[in-house]
């Protein structure tokens, strides 16, 4: 009975398809190991005599697994190892082959990404061994490469569609007498920041920023129902009476729905404002958000005195209230959420409101989009490249 009916993989099976590069400046070394390597099966061989041909030959080409010997002319294993590490690309698993004198060698090629170390006498089973297992973590490497990459197609894929839900023709939404500016960078994961904008009435606009606590998919759910939640609960309100909604009731409702069976303790805060462009008042509600600025001739100002109340999904039937809005003609209200003032720069630093304050006033003359630019130019400078923590959204509504 042949090993193949037995149920024992032919030796030529376990190699098939698996391509190697042998770096060894000996010739009869070469000559051994392909020897040995093609009694196990392997005959996908490349060869190169030192480390110059072995760098040339992966980057011409793919490779499962590389035999580096560690002392060869003009590059030894060491030098290529140094350089596959400081490329930082996908390099093949490396084995690198030694006399069992260059130990201190073999461990400085471990430190640099070496996966093992073969030794010259190239043993069969030994040999069969380390590139067996070496081959299955490989492919284990490999598989979960793969679902990385499909994770982050779906991540890309979420983040877009988060950024679908919120508006982007501004001019279209700003009533006349008002300018409109708004833009949200969400965060490496899927996260719940919102900002919506809509024009009532021809001369009436909703403004709002809000930001779902967590990360992930439940946070991108949770802002997708919040804003669903206050535009339709903005127009009936507007449809039933025909008068401008008070903030605070549009707040309420949404609150009981959020707030409703909410097993997760998922919690939204919100700044939510409502101004009539011809008179520039309107009302603003706060719902455990960060105060908004105002700026304006004297410079931007943050507003005081706004009622203190808990995000939205905190807790049922919630009595949440509204305080007067008012921005003179030149001014401008200025919304974000907390991923501003909290951006980090890598060494336990926020930027802070300080540092929003200077950049505020900058571009306290600016038009909405250059306010809003200006900001999201200060923050980047200050992260320098730092992985974006949480989503960064900001708003301005400037008047005339």
């Amino acid at each position: 009975m042949s090993a193949a009916v037995a149920g024992v993989a032919e030796p030529a099976a376990a190699g098939a398809g698996v391509s190697i590069l042998v770096v060894e400046d000996s010739s009869f070394n070469r000559l051994v190991l392909r020897r040995r390597l093609g009694e196990l099966g392997y005959t996908n061989i490349t060869e190169a005599v030192d480390g110059v041909e072995g760098l040339a030959a992966i980057e011409r080409g793919r490779f499962d697994v590389v035999l580096l010997d560690l002392e060869m002319p003009r590059l030894d294993g060491i030098g290529v190892l140094e350089q596959l590490h400081a490329a930082r690309g996908a390099a093949p698993p490396v084995i690198v082959i030694s006399a069992l004198t260059e130990m201190e060698g073999i461990v400085r090629c471990i430190e640099l990404g070496a996966e093992d170390y073969l030794p010259k006498s190239f043993d069969p089973p030994l040999l069969r061994a380390r590139l067996g297992a070496l081959l299955e973590k490989k492919r284990l490497r490999d598989l979960a490469d793969q679902r990385l990459a499909l994770l982050e197609a779906e991540l890309e894929s979420a983040r877009a569609a988060q950024l679908s839900l919120v508006p982007h023709d501004f001019e279209k939404i700003a009533p006349e007498g008002l300018s409109l500016h708004a833009a949200m960078i969400p965060a490496r994961q899927v996260g719940g920041d919102l900002y919506d904008a809509v024009r009532l009435a021809p001369g009436l606009l909703l403004a709002c920023v809000a930001d779902v606590a967590g990360k992930g998919a439940p946070a991108g759910l949770t802002m997708a129902r919040t804003l669903a939640l206050i535009r339709s609960t903005a127009a009936l309100l507007f449809a039933r009476s025909g008068t401008p909604p008070d903030p605070a009731e549009i707040l309420a409702q949404a609150n009981d729905d959020l707030a409703r069976e909410n097993e997760s303790q998922t919690f939204v805060t919100v700044v939510l404002a409502i101004l009539d462009a011809r008179s520039g008042t309107g009302r603003i509600a706060v719902a455990g958000h960060e105060a908004p600025f105002v700026l304006g001739p004297g410079g931007p100002r943050v507003m005081t005195g706004l009622t203190r109340q808990p995000p939205l999904g905190a807790m049922e039937e919630y009595p949440y209230r509204s305080d007067p809005l008012s921005l003179e003609q030149g001014e401008a209200l200025f919304l974000f959420s907390d991923g501003v003032t909290e951006a980090e720069d890598g060494a336990d630093g926020f930027f802070g409101r300080d540092r929003l304050t200077a950049a505020l006033e900058r571009a306290n003359q600016a038009p909405a989009a250059g306010i809003v630019r200006t900001v999201l130019e200060a923050v980047a400078s200050f992260a320098a490249g730092v992985p974006q923590a949480d989503d960064i959204t900001a708003l301005v509504v400037r008047r005339g």
